[in-house]
């Protein structure tokens, strides 16, 4: 039998534990009990926990087919931005009765406990200039904090990392609209042509790798970022990808420069932006849509039942995508030179 290009990670079944069960475990082991809400996850089953007292939790139950090594890796990280950086708003590990922060089951799941970060997610808000720039700003702090972050699981392979884009070849017929198709393709060839070949001599570091408008959370007024959810695709990969995937999600159509130049520029005010690294962003970012296309099509005709959830970003990556892949290159280079000039740190 063939492997999938994606990988057992991609296409393993998520967790299935009832919610009785996982209530029990974590009595046992976290000494906390009340009442679990799901939450969606793309591999793995997550719930909310709510205590008598009020208290809010997140209860995760990694997917089996998960290296017990990369979910150590996302705890350490956490761990590791909770001493660096004690202001970013990232959840915090629980530890159990006995000291433990993971809990390994029979079913060869990790059990975990995390604080619970209040918000409203991101993308159920309209977007705005600040709130695109404090996008750019809260990944480009991260990504500091997690500067000099290092762990045996950091080079894991993960299909979503931009720098595996040419990976998704094999899976580039679910995407079946002509145009888009057509439109990914072209991508695909300048990212092998051009764009993998510049990425080695770029600053390379553990990233969060996932800062879509789903991970992320706002306060009232939606002025800032107030949380940043799931560490479950960091990697380590050329660090001006990780404000590829954050730009990738703000592009207006009716604006994809202007739009995706709050982003950049709020990330360049705290990390300014290497030559190289300026040089290929709107690569990076496109390539990133086209990664949304490419996994979002693959995915929801392989688990048709968890089609919403993993096309919930698909709509606006593709008008996005079409909106940049109109412009002229060497223009929307030139006007995002313009743009950062104005606004140096």
């Amino acid at each position: 039998m063939t492997a999938s290009p994606a990988g057992t990670r991609m296409t393993s079944d998520q967790p299935r534990l009832t919610p009785g069960r996982v209530l029990a475990l974590v009595e046992t082991h976290f000494a906390r009990t009340g009442t679990l809400d799901p939450l969606t996850s793309e591999r793995d089953q997550n719930f909310r926990l709510t205590t008598p007292e009020g208290e809010r939790f997140v209860v995760k139950i990694a997917n089996a087919a998960e290296p017990a090594e990369v979910t150590n890796f996302q705890t350490e990280a956490l761990q590791h931005v909770a001493r660096r950086a004690p202001g970013l708003p990232v959840p915090r590990v629980m530890p159990a009765r006995d000291g433990r922060v993971e809990i390994p089951l029979a079913s060869g799941s990790i059990l975990r406990l995390l604080t619970w970060l209040d918000g409203t997610p991101l993308h159920a808000v309209a977007g705005t200039p600040a709130l695109r720039r404090a996008v750019g700003v809260t990944a480009a702090r991260l990504t500091w904090a997690l500067e000099g972050f290092a762990h045996p699981a950091e080079d894991h392979e993960l299909i979503w990392d931009i720098r595996n884009a040419a990976t998704l070849r094999p899976l580039l017929p679910s995407v079946t609209d002509p145009d888009l198709h057509a439109l990914c393709a072209r991508a695909l060839d300048r990212f092998d042509a051009e764009i993998a070949p510049a990425l080695q001599a770029l600053p390379w570091q553990v990233v969060h790798a996932d800062f879509n408008p789903h991970n992320l959370l706002t306060g009232p007024g939606a002025a800032g970022i107030t949380g940043i959810l799931d560490f479950g695709d960091m990697v380590r990969t050329p660090r001006i990808c990780d404000l590829a995937v954050a730009a990738s999600y703000q592009a207006d159509p009716s604006d994809p420069l202007g739009t995706l130049g709050e982003v950049i520029a709020g990330w360049h005010s705290v990390l300014p932006l290497l030559p190289g690294e300026a040089a290929l962003i709107l690569d990076l970012v496109a390539m990133r849509m086209v990664t949304t296309a490419v996994l979002s099509n693959w995915r929801a005709a392989r688990q048709p039942e968890n089609a919403a959830y993993f096309l919930r970003n698909l709509p606006s990556s593709r008008a996005g995508f079409e909106a940049l892949a109109a412009l002229d290159r060497d223009a929307a280079r030139a006007r995002l030179a313009a743009i950062l000039a104005k606004d140096l740190p």
